[in-house]
């Protein structure tokens, strides 16, 4: 009886095809979000809608500030002063809210911090409603600093605690996904809403996102603090700070970030550069292309999950976005302009990812909330010093070009000033590093990961 020779197994075709089929196959999967923190955690999924409701308001009022300023001053300066204005509250708001971090429950800092920031959207809306004071304008930005910088050491330090550590690295790049998303968008949009309807309803809908994060924070469980966590002082700060003192490569990604933010942040002159060629609308455009390419970037996070050189990975980014920032510098167009800032919203992503995947895997957790509130000063003060610095620069020279080519060429420098003080950043290695300090420092073990239902 004669048999039909059987079938071949389904699957990709035998050979070099095959080959680059399935290599085609590994390489989509890892370029999409790797979703595994979300599926794991109730509480991740509520920490994560609560913060992307919040971040997206302020990113509708990070635009409607400074074109309020321009509007009222018409100075360049004045908008690099607003920013400054920011500075003392925000450093030493978040020394203290990093320590209030390990000594309290960081939930209630959270919801306290939140219903402060709806308190200052409607303050904001009051102002460009009735009362239209610069001065008013700068109280309240300098207060929002303090209120973010007592928040976000906790909202940092809880992400170790929900998340095992192989799932850092994918909540690193889902925390930049949603922090993207919303540059994108609140920028967008409040160019719209300012163009539209008004600097009154761009705050209002500042107002409205803290609302709707409160209702996402009041439904965490409380995280009270270890039982021999120390209370606030200055000497837990200290404890902090010496701690950074003894890991070099730790102190590497904050004064990197900061060297790259004060030389290559030239934010102060979109207001000028916009109401040369169109208004709001530009403006928009202009402080939503970094977030579309870091957006880029953190939706195919994946990828991040197989990169184990973090050092080398920082350093690399930070270049890329002196260049970028150059590239911008020397634009020969708008379009040739949001392109280059997209390139360097993107180099910052791919920073802060394995900034943060180095801070979230090594550092113990009795000092994760005091380091927080110095991450958050590396990432946040040399944006406003870089402002100003691109506002002196440009008023000194008369060239927004030169003012803002030279500081991405310095921006290079500077990633080389300290890769070379300190190569450890360069060498690190999470492979090669065992976890001796989160065993020295007699933390519980990490959380395990397991099926969680959908809810919110």
């Amino acid at each position: 009886m004669d048999t039909q020779p059987e079938a071949p197994p389904p699957g990709p075709p035998p050979g070099r095809l095959g080959a680059a089929v399935r290599g085609l196959a590994a390489g989509l999967a890892r370029a999409r979000p790797d979703l595994t923190p979300l599926r794991h955690s109730a509480d991740f999924r509520r920490l994560y809608a609560g913060q992307g409701a919040s971040f997206a308001g302020s990113m509708i009022t990070y635009v409607a500030e400074p074109f309020q300023v321009y509007q009222l001053t018409h100075s360049s300066l004045m908008v690099g002063l607003l920013s400054v204005a920011e500075l003392i509250p925000l450093v030493l708001a978040a020394l203290l809210g990093g320590a209030l971090a390990d000594a309290m429950d960081r939930r209630r800092i959270i919801l306290i911090t939140e219903a402060c920031g709806l308190v200052i959207a409607l303050g904001l809306a009051a102002n460009a409603a009735a009362w239209r004071q610069v001065w008013v304008l700068f109280v309240l930005s300098a207060v929002g600093a303090g209120c973010s910088g007592l928040q976000r050491p906790s909202l940092d330090a809880l992400v170790p605690l929900l998340t095992p550590r192989e799932d850092l690295p994918a909540a690193a790049a889902l925390s930049g996904l949603m922090g993207n998303a919303a540059q994108v968008l609140g920028p967008l949009l409040g160019g719209t809403l300012i163009a539209g309807t008004g600097l009154r309803s761009a705050y209002l809908v500042d107002a409205g996102s803290c609302a709707v994060a409160l209702v996402m924070f009041a439904r965490l469980r409380s995280f009270p603090p270890e039982p021999e966590a120390d209370r606030p002082s200055l000497r837990g700060i200290a404890d902090g700070l010496r701690y950074v003192r003894g890991r070099p490569e730790i102190l590497g990604t904050y004064l990197i970030d900061i060297a790259a933010m004060f030389f290559g942040v030239p934010f102060a002159l979109f207001p000028a550069y916009a109401a040369r060629i169109g208004g709001p609308a530009v403006l928009g455009l202009l402080y939503a292309a970094p977030g579309a390419g870091a957006l880029l970037i953190s939706a195919t996070g994946g990828w991040a999950r197989h990169v184990h050189r973090h050092g080398r990975a920082i350093v690399l980014a930070v270049c890329g976005w002196g260049l970028a920032i150059a590239a911008f510098g020397l634009a020969p167009g708008l379009w040739w302009a949001v392109v280059a800032l997209a390139a360097a919203g993107g180099a910052d992503m791919i920073s802060g990812i394995f900034r943060m995947t180095m801070w979230n895997q090594t550092i113990p957790s009795r000092l994760r909330g005091r380091l927080a509130g110095l991450e958050m000063i590396s990432y946040t003060t040399g944006e406003p010093l870089g402002n100003l610095e691109s506002g002196l620069a440009a008023a000194l020279t008369g060239s927004t070009r030169l003012a803002i080519v030279s500081g991405g060429v310095l921006c290079l420098a500077g990633a080389v000033v300290v890769t070379a003080a300190l190569p450890l950043l360069w060498r690190y290695d999470a492979r090669a590093r065992p976890d001796e300090e989160l065993t020295r420092a007699g933390d519980p073990p990490e959380p395990t990961a397991r099926p969680a239902d959908l809810e919110i």
